[in-house]
């Protein structure tokens, strides 16, 4: 019975005195823990908000560390010790720049109070600045600029030709003037909407592509050049950027049940590890399931260093063909990833592709 009133007043002595030294911590409480800046405007710059707080606790409140959620935010806060009753501060910055659209960033705040961990939170919504023209279109050829050197067409298919603009402002005191002569492949054509701009003005060279053309399939990439009369500077350079798969017309189930149909094993193979300067081959099994004669339009590697060979582009119903990557692992390191794409007149599943993984030793 003494032994069980000893243990009894044992806990309840450790229980009182772990009570006694929480109190005696000191309590950080905001007086608002979380603020809306509305709308910022990105021109204004930083946006700054002071979140105030007291010493809830019975001691001493002492910051360690304000730790914010996102790079664009900046915290400071009270490096004194706020006593108790007192207040103190955490100062939130945020930067608006580049960063259009809502926001919710949080700060983390360490002290050595209880808890010893709070939250605090800004929120709001930025404005895009509105640039200029010049901020727009930052390259420049002589007194002509443009948004960029290339025109990303897209995804597209065989189907029909596509008409894309490509904005050109004139930066300068002078009337531009384009001329008619201009350079790309048969299956490009270039017009100018209007062909005579004046200072200050935005206009369009519209580029005709026709995707129906030799090796299309997968990415295309075409330089072409076209001229103004701006001496020193006529010769304006830019590239065409467009991946191209074939187009099949809609089909009946009846005809997809006739159509030709590619089916692949063994998608993705692991070669194994492998000393630098060594090459190594994979298999995979080219199958036409379908009912048609399955003809492989193209097969394209994503790297010089894994060559695709294919011994034969005709396969019939129930037949295969054998498509063999070697892949060579000079001047490679580390883990490594290699695919080859097939493209074929299966109507359902024009694109597949095919991979291997390998990890390459030290030579040493």
């Amino acid at each position: 019975m003494l032994q069980f009133i000893k243990s009894t007043l044992f806990v309840f002595l450790i229980t009182f005195s772990n009570t006694i030294l929480a109190q005696d911590k000191g309590t950080l409480e905001f007086i608002i823990s979380d603020h809306d800046f509305g709308d910022i405007k990105e021109e204004d710059g930083p946006a700054t908000y002071e979140f105030e707080f007291i010493n809830a606790g019975k001691a001493p409140l002492v910051i360690s560390n304000v730790r914010a959620s996102c790079g664009c935010t900046t915290p400071a806060w009270s490096k004194e010790p706020v006593l108790p009753g007192e207040k103190g501060f955490v100062k939130a910055q945020y930067n608006p720049r580049n960063r259009p659209g809502t926001f919710r960033k949080s700060l983390t705040i360490t002290t050595n109070g209880n808890p010893a961990v709070v939250q605090a939170y800004i929120r709001g919504k930025v404005i895009p600045k509105v640039k200029s023209l010049e901020e727009q279109m930052t390259v420049q050829i002589g007194k002509t600029r443009f948004k960029s050197r290339s025109v990303n067409i897209g995804r597209l298919t065989t189907e029909k030709m596509v008409r894309i603009p490509f904005a050109v402002y004139n930066d300068s005191p002078d009337t531009l003037r384009f001329k008619s002569e201009y350079e790309a492949p048969d299956f490009i054509q270039l017009s100018f909407e209007p062909d005579v701009l004046a200072p200050k003005q935005v206009g369009s060279v519209v580029i005709a592509y026709n995707p129906d053309h030799d090796d299309n399939l997968g990415h295309n990439s075409h330089g072409i050049q076209f001229y103004t009369d701006e001496e020193g500077a006529d010769a304006k350079k830019i590239n065409v950027i467009a991946s191209i798969t074939e187009y099949f017309p809609p089909l009946s189930e009846e005809e997809k049940e006739k159509a030709p149909k590619l089916a692949i094993t063994d998608r993705l193979q692991d070669i194994g590890q492998m000393r630098s300067g060594e090459s190594r081959e994979a298999e995979f099994i080219l199958t036409n399931t379908g009912r048609s004669n399955l003809n492989i339009r193209k097969i394209k590697s994503n790297c010089g260093c894994f060559v695709a060979e294919l011994n034969k582009y005709d396969i019939k119903p129930g037949k295969s063909a054998v498509l063999k990557g070697t892949f060579s692992s000079v001047g490679r390191r580390g883990n490594q990833n290699k695919s080859i794409t097939v493209f074929s007149n299966d109507p359902v599943d024009p694109v597949q592709v095919v991979s291997i993984k390998a990890s390459i030793l030290s030579a040493n």
